[in-house]
């Protein structure tokens, strides 16, 4: 294979290695290894009908080509999206630091300090602006942010409400259309009755639940809500607020006028709108409602030593815990933008944040009037940053949508025939002359060119803000650009990302993310679109997302393909709605049941519930394997009521099911369709494909399986691909037309994350078909080396048939906890002083390590992970042996910070080198913690999930 393909660079192995892997795993060939891996029945008999792989200088011709059909206008249309300007410290050091957008969702605490901090400046940052106790560290977009608002509101229903059935929720009318649709989504499977309809014609009857409004509105018009919430709150229901975050910098939080949940979109706090995503939505609720938040919340706790330290608090994964009784799916969030909103924050302040507010405020009232004056008549009277005219009778709205484009702007345009603008912070004075001059131009009136606009427009006293926010250190003290980046190189320090070292997580494919299909991120054709503005102007990004979804619809072996679902359990969610769609549309609405293996990920469960169905679990033999004997029996005993079967392959055990086929027939035969979970497609693109094994829908994880980066938790990615005869129910868009007309929206944005999509399309084209078939063969060798190293010691807990696995494998390690008293966590934080991240914990079995090397890691990175592994096994068994006290030993203490190891009082009976380079190689490229092992249960007795000023911390102190 050529030097200068793309895939020799993403591809770990070098091809004398490869050779040298495949000995020491026992076979002759790669071949053989496949054919000992992967059943026959299942493979692909042709290559995948994709184009050679382009070289990344080919490729970098071509993205800028489509680039360059995307038209950036000033945009002004609002509605929940917003030009804004990256702090260029921000971009730079964190969006384009593979430091902050390769490392893992901080489960692991001890290795992630740094983003662990920025996601707690974020969730003070949304406290302290919306007025709120405590706030989560992001989810998906404001429109998904509503839906959760409305079930976290169902599920705070007192038991008679329940059972009395109170189901109602009141949505105002006057909210963006593409959350009423997600609203509509969502409510539907879950039995609850949305009525959206005006504010002033709300009935509070005894069965409404909860109420949801926007402030300000679709209009622009702030409105005064203490009223609506005071009668609300008498009825024991509950308000939710849909929030303009930068607006609450000037304007009254909801916090003080009694909102029970405030959410929103944090896009205008340095996010580019990217053409529609990904963003982070915020969502904070009252101290109270804590525990019933959804999405992960970060919190205060210590560490073994007393020191202060952060961690996942509460809620984290519980959908892996609850599973079926979850009440939410979300698993992914928006980390990596979460981060930058927060950055945003600490780099501006609260007097920056108030200035950017201020400016747009004053830009739109000045161009309140000066377009009143030609003749206009605006329909909203208090405002924060849109205003909305009614045209004069000879006024077309033709003629303001033609002159506008004519100078390269775009505004929002009603049904009714109205206009609205809303202003951003990018605008500018010469922008202000441009759009008076297309509205006096239309209304044919003169005009003169203003050279400043006037400042000092008040906010009505009844609205305006008084309290003070985000008075915390951290939002006060890093002003010059020399302090902002030795702050954000301080955090990033505190992390273990894939630039340290191999993340060997388990389910959780952490490959390369390279440079190119990294580069266009920054460019402002792909981030700089608005995600409603017209197709023309957009035609770069259409032509390369219908080359994306025919090229994801041939590697999944589907129809077609929905790119809107913004993350992994996103789309589960959407898959299964399809296929609840379709049953209905066949007339076969009792079909309401879903069978799922007891190994499935927890958002399968979580998911199927949330799309309104039963959860039937499936046993798994001792073997790990779908119980065939459990499901036949299953599927014909509901076959009536028969809707899908949820599996993951290779299986969450890591394993090549040789009677997957069998399985998919068992459900066609009663009548079922068949959802395949694509976390798993890193194994499967090029060998075989979800359509052949059987399954009608699937999902992939671009954030997996195509190269788009973690980002310390998100952006995700999980577009669905599906089989003929479900294309006509793929998700459907109330703005825009997205291609498809089925259910109603998944996400906010028509094409979900749009902006993060050049990421897999320059995978998959600089790849190629045999790129992209390399890459898997790579990926199951890897693991089964790993596998082959590693048995001995510990075990390895699942293999097929052949006793090989999948790419990627669940080490065994309740032996040791049996013989020596050292868990699987033991392990995982011993493997901090290595420098490794721990593998996957305890998921899918508990007591285990589930590991996934990935086809980018080379055979160099591998041996040290094993020799890290095979060390640590030694060290157990100095502790079983009696050499190391069963107390106090390196695995007990792990990890271990430099505070510790270098203090003049060492107390263990093990020696400090042995603490911190327990082997010679570990000196290249030290890792230090930053923090010694967490103590989870502190932090959750004491629960401190903001910054804080010295003072809210006397119970750390204590």
């Amino acid at each position: 294979m050529s030097q200068d393909r793309f895939v020799t660079r993403h591809i770990g192995p070098r091809g004398a290695e490869i050779a040298e892997m495949l000995e020491f795993v026992g076979v002759s060939s790669m071949e053989e290894l496949l054919e000992q891996t992967v059943p026959s029945n299942i493979r692909l008999q042709q290559p995948l009908k994709m184009k050679e792989g382009l070289s990344e200088r080919k490729y970098f011709r071509r993205i800028l080509e489509l680039a360059s059909k995307n038209k950036v206008f000033n945009t002004y249309i609002g509605m929940g999206y917003y030009d804004t300007i990256t702090p260029a410290v921000v971009l730079r050091n964190v969006l384009e630091n593979p430091v902050w957008y390769t490392s893992y969702t901080p489960y692991q605490a001890e290795i992630s300090q740094g983003r662990l901090e920025a996601l707690l400046n974020f969730q003070t940052m949304v406290c302290g602006l919306t007025g709120m106790d405590i706030a989560n560290a992001s989810l998906l977009d404001e429109a998904t942010a509503a839906a959760e608002a409305m079930v976290m509101m169902a599920n705070l229903r007192s038991r008679k409400m329940v059972k009395d059935d109170v189901n109602t929720i009141l949505v105002d009318e006057k909210m963006w259309p593409q959350t009423h649709d997600v609203l509509k989504t969502r409510a539907l499977p879950l039995g609850f009755e949305l009525k959206i309809q005006p504010k002033d014609e709300f009935n509070f009857d005894d069965k409404v639940f909860g109420v949801i409004v926007q402030y300000p509105n679709s209009d622009g018009e702030i409105s005064d809500y203490a009223g609506l919430v005071e009668k609300a709150h008498k009825k024991e229901i509950k308000v939710a607020v849909a929030a303009d975050l930068m607006s609450l910098a000037i304007l009254t939080p909801p916090g003080e006028w009694g909102a029970d949940i405030v959410f929103g979109n944090s896009q205008r706090f340095g996010v580019p709108m990217g053409y529609g995503g990904p963003h982070a939505a915020f969502f904070a609720a009252r101290e109270e409602f804590k525990r019933n938040m959804p999405g992960r919340i970060i919190g205060v706790t210590k560490d073994m030593h007393g020191n202060r330290a952060l961690r996942m608090a509460l809620q984290t994964r519980e959908q892996h815990i609850k599973r079926e009784k979850a009440t939410s799916n979300i698993c992914t969030a928006q980390a990596l933008l979460a981060i930058m909103a927060g950055f945003f924050g600490v780099y501006h302040g609260p007097e920056g944040i108030v200035g950017i507010a201020e400016r747009i405020h004053n830009i739109a009232a000045f161009l309140a009037i000066e377009i009143e004056k030609l003749g206009y008549t605006q329909i909203n009277k208090n405002f924060f940053d849109t205003i909305r005219f009614a045209l004069p009778k000879h006024v077309m709205r033709e003629d303001i949508e033609w002159l506008s484009h004519e100078l390269e702007m775009n505004f929002r345009y009603f049904d009714n025939g109205d206009v609205g603008i809303s202003i951003d912070e990018t605008t500018n004075p010469q922008d202000i002359g441009w759009i008076i001059e297309v509205f006096a131009k239309a209304a044919n009136k003169k005009w003169q060119v203003a050279e400043e606009y006037p400042e000092g427009f008040e906010i009505d006293a009844t609205f305006k803000r008084t309290s003070k926010f985000m008075t915390e250190e951290v939002f006060n003290k890093y002003r010059s650009e020399t302090e902002m980046v030795r702050y954000i190189k301080r955090l990033a320090k505190k992390d273990i990302s894939l630039t340290q070292s191999m993340i060997s997580l388990g389910s959780c494919t952490m490959k390369l993310n390279a440079a190119t299909e990294m580069l266009p991120l920054s460019w402002i054709e792909f981030n700089g679109l608005h995600p409603f503005v017209p197709k023309n102007q957009a035609r770069g990004y259409q032509e390369m997302m219908e080359e994306l979804r025919r090229d994801l619809a041939e590697i999944t072996g589907m129809a077609d393909v929905s790119l809107q679902p913004n993350s992994g359990a996103a789309g589960e969610y959407a898959g299964l709605m399809v296929i609840q769609e379709y049953h209905k549309s066949r007339g076969e609405d009792q079909r309401d049941v879903v069978i799922i293996p007891s190994s499935a990920h927890g958002t399968n469960p979580a998911s199927a519930v949330m799309a309104g169905t039963k959860v039937v679990v499936v046993k798994c033999d001792e073997k790990g394997n779908v119980d065939m004997d459990d499901l036949r029996a299953k599927a014909e005993l509901h076959k009536d009521r028969l809707s899908a079967f949820m599996v993951t392959y290779p299986s969450t055990h890591g394993v090549f099911e040789a009677s997957i086929i069998e399985m998919c027939e068992v459900i066609h035969e009663n009548g079922g369709q068949v959802y395949m979970d694509g976390a798993n497609m890193n194994a499967q693109v090029g060998l075989t494909n979800p359509r052949l094994i059987g399954a009608d829908v699937c999902h992939l994880n671009l954030h997996k399986t195509f190269a788009i980066p973690h980002g310390g938790g998100g952006p995700g990615v999980g577009p669905i691909g599906v089989a003929s005869h479900l294309v006509e129910f793929l998700p459907s868009h109330p703005i825009m037309n997205n291609g498809h007309v089925g259910i109603t929206a998944v996400s906010a944005a028509p094409w979900g994350s749009a902006s993060v999509l050049p990421i897999t399309y320059g995978y998959i084209k600089m790849m190629g078909a045999e790129g992209l078939t390399e890459a898997t063969k790579i990926a199951i060798l890897n693991a089964n080396y790993i596998a082959t190293a590693l048995k001995d010691n510990y075990g390895i807990l699942y293999t097929g048939e052949n006793g090989r696995v999948a790419h990627e494998l669940i080490l065994e390690c309740r032996h040791l906890k049996a013989s020596a008293g050292i868990t699987e966590e033991d392990i995982a934080k011993r493997l901090m002083d290595y420098g490794f991240h721990a593998p996957t914990l305890s998921f899918p079995v508990h007591g285990t390590l589930m590991i996934e090397p990935t086809e980018s890691e080379s055979k160099d990175e591998l041996d040290r992970f094993i020799s890290a592994l095979n060390s640590i096994f030694e060290e157990v068994k100095e502790v079983e042996n009696g050499v190391a006290d069963k107390a106090d030993n390196v695995l007990k203490n792990a990890p271990h910070t430099a505070q510790s190891v270098c203090a003049d009082e060492w107390t263990h009976a093990y020696g400090r080198e042995k603490a911190a380079y327990p082997l010679d190689w570990v000196r290249e490229n030290k890792y230090w913690v930053p923090v010694g092992r967490v103590d989870n249960a502190w932090g959750d007795r004491n629960l401190i999930c903001t910054c804080g000023s010295p003072e809210e911390y006397e119970a750390f102190a204590d």
